[in-house]
């Protein structure tokens, strides 16, 4: 499949379970509409199981360091795949 706004040829990716054509040119994505929906329910299962993990807070003391940088958290399921 080639896209439709350059021309190139699209890199099919697996994606979970879906397959997905993609533009290497960074113009779109293409899947079909079983595929789409594989997606939608991975995203869903993403967010139910991605609820705030709560700890009580430490007692702050003097010889306390701070706390290594967290990366880049990700809003979606989907995020995750392309970022």
């Amino acid at each position: 499949m080639s896209c439709p706004r350059c021309g190139v040829e699209m890199a099919e990716r697996t994606l979970g379970q879906a397959t997905v054509a993609q533009c290497p040119e960074g113009h779109g994505v293409f899947l079909s509409r079983a595929d789409l929906g594989l997606l939608v329910e991975a995203e869903n299962d993403w967010h139910r199981n991605a609820g705030q993990h709560t700890a009580p807070m430490p007692r702050i003391t003097a010889d306390m360091t701070a706390p290594p940088t967290v990366g880049k958290q990700s809003r979606a399921w989907v995020e995750t795949l392309f970022g």
